[in-house]
C-alpha cells in the first residue's frame, strides 16, 4: 500500500452460514484489492461471483468474517459513529434509480436526505443545487419540485449520483450504474463519472458484469470468480491480453471480439461446496481442450489450489496454465502468444 492508496482490502473474507447448519457460503474468500486516489477500478464477474458482497463489505454495510478494510490509512471501525463518518466520505450509487428513489419524495428531498442524516449546518438549498449541477441537471432549480416519475431514466440516475455527491465524498461505489439505462444514455452517465474524477478528484469502484463498460471507464480491472479475484491489472493489460481463461471467456462474448465466443459449461459452483484445485477448472475451456495437459499443468488445475493474489503486484492472474506460459528462463517476461 502506498501514500496514494485510498481504499484497500487485505485478505478479506465474508462467510454466510446457512439455515439449520446447512453449510457456510464463502461469498468472499480471501481478497486483496487496492484503489488509489483519483482512480477508477472496475470489479467484473458473473452474477453470484461475490462482487456485490465485496462492494458492500468495502462500504461497511457488511462486516467481514476475516481480514481488514483500510480507508485513507486507517482500519475501518464498525461502531455506529465511525461508520457514519465513513459513509460521509464513501457513497453508494445503485443500479436501479427507480428503486433507489422514493416516489413520494421530490428531487430536492431525495438529494437533501444525506445532508439531513449527517446534520449538515450550511446552506442546504445551495448544496443541493450544487450537487444537481455537478450531476448534469441544469439549471438545478428546475428539478427541485419534480418527482421521479416525471424524469427520464438517465435523469433519475443523475439524481441518484447527485444524492451521493452532495456529501462531497472521496469515493463512490457504483453497482451496475448503467445496467438499467438505454444504450443512448449509458455513454452520458459514463462520461459524467469520468468528468467527476477529473473535476473533483473522485475515486470510484464500479461493479459490473460488462467488460465493455470497464474498457470505457476504468484505469484498472479486477476480475472476480467464486469469491476470489482471479486476474487484475490495468484495463489495457487485462482486456487486450487476458491471461486467465475465465477473463478470456468473458471477453469473447463482446460484440467486437474476434473469433467465436467461448461457451462455458455449467453454472459457477455452489459457494458452500467450492471444488478442490483451481475453482474454475470444472468450466475451464483450456482444460477441456487439452491445452493444460500439453502444458503439463492439468493435474495441478484439478488438485492444487492457487494462492490469493497479492495487492502489491499490479498485473497478475491466478491460473496454473497462465503461470506456465511465462518462460522460466526469463522471469517477468511477457506471456507467450
Amino acid at each position: 500500500m502506498t501514500e496514494s492508496t485510498l481504499l484497500s482490502a487485505t485478505d478479506l473474507k465474508v462467510t454466510f452460514t446457512g439455515r439449520r447448519g446447512s453449510g457456510s457460503a464463502r461469498a468472499v474468500d480471501g481478497v486483496n484489492l487496492t484503489l488509489g486516489k483519483g482512480e477508477i477500478v472496475a470489479l467484473v464477474g458473473e452474477s453470484g461471483c461475490g462482487k456485490t458482497t465485496l462492494a458492500r463489505t468495502l462500504l461497511g454495510l457488511e462486516k467481514p468474517t476475516a481480514g481488514q478494510v483500510t480507508f485513507d490509512g486507517a482500519p475501518l471501525s464498525y461502531d455506529s459513529r465511525s461508520l457514519k463518518a465513513y459513509r460521509n466520505r464513501v457513497q453508494l450509487v445503485l443500479q436501479d434509480p427507480s428503486g433507489s428513489l422514493n416516489p413520494r419524495h421530490t428531487v430536492y428531498e431525495a438529494v437533501a436526505e444525506g445532508l439531513r442524516v449527517h446534520g449538515y449546518a450550511g446552506d442546504e438549498q445551495a448544496k443541493v443545487a450544487e450537487a444537481l449541477s455537478r450531476a448534469g441537471l441544469r439549471p438545478p432549480e428546475r428539478f427541485f419540485q419534480r418527482y421521479p416519475h416525471e424524469l427520464s431514466g438517465g435523469q433519475r440516475q443523475r439524481v441518484v449520483i447527485a444524492g451521493a455527491l452532495v456529501l462531497d465524498p472521496e469515493l463512490i461505489v457504483a453497482d451496475e450504474p448503467v445496467a438499467s439505462l438505454d444504450a443512448s444514455v449509458r455513454g452520458e452517465i459514463l462520461a459524467l463519472l469520468l468528468s467527476l474524477r477529473q473535476d473533483l478528484g473522485l475515486s470510484a469502484l464500479v461493479v459490473t458484469h460488462d467488460l465493455g463498460l470497464a474498457w470505457n471507464i476504468a484505469d484498472r480491472v479486477a476480475v472476480m470468480y467464486l469469491g476470489r479475484v482471479v486476474e487484475t491489472g490495468t484495463v489495457e493489460e487485462v482486456l487486450t491480453a487476458p491471461q486467465h481463461p475465465y477473463t478470456q471467456a468473458l471477453l469473447s462474448v463482446l460484440p467486437e471480439a474476434p473469433g467465436e465466443p467461448v461457451v462455458l459449461t455449467g453454472e459457477p459452483p455452489d459457494p458452500t461446496r467450492i471444488p478442490g484445485g483451481c475453482r474454475f477448472h470444472a468450466r475451464c475451456q483450456v482444460l477441456a481442450a487439452g491445452e493444460a495437459e500439453r502444458a503439463g499443468v492439468a493435474d495441478a488445475c484439478r488438485t492444487k489450489d492457487l494462492p490469493v493474489l497479492s495487492a502489491e503486484h499490479r498485473t497478475q492472474a491466478a491460473c496454473h496454465w497462465a503461470e506456465r506460459r511465462v518462460s522460466p528462463q526469463a522471469p517477468g517476461a511477457a506471456p507467450a502468444s
